[in-house]
């Protein structure tokens, strides 16, 4: 189990991120692609419309996760609650 969950957290650790903080951050960043994409998508076949949409976005995103990332500090902290919930994911898998 406890290889399981280091697979839902090791990677938002190293980014010094709970695993739903992650998600979150993952998720913002989704819905921002998406509507570039669809505004890609609309350039497409009107481009009149959106010229500089996706661009924009894409520049804001870069900005938001290298230019002005905010970091968190290192939590030197083990969270066991943390580990108990993954396993319990991990379990009804």
């Amino acid at each position: 189990m406890k290889r399981i969950a280091k697979l839902f957290t090791e990677h938002p650790n190293s980014v010094n991120e709970t695993y739903f903080e992650h998600m979150g951050q993952a998720l913002y960043f989704f819905a921002h692609f998406f509507t570039a994409a669809l505004a890609a998508f609309v350039h497409a076949f009107l481009p009149f419309l959106c010229i500089k949409t996706g661009s924009n976005i894409i520049t804001h995103l870069h900005d938001r996760m290298v230019a002005n990332r905010v970091r968190k500090p290192e939590s030197t902290e083990y969270s066991e609650e943390m580990e108990k919930q993954f396993s319990d994911i991990a379990a009804n898998i």
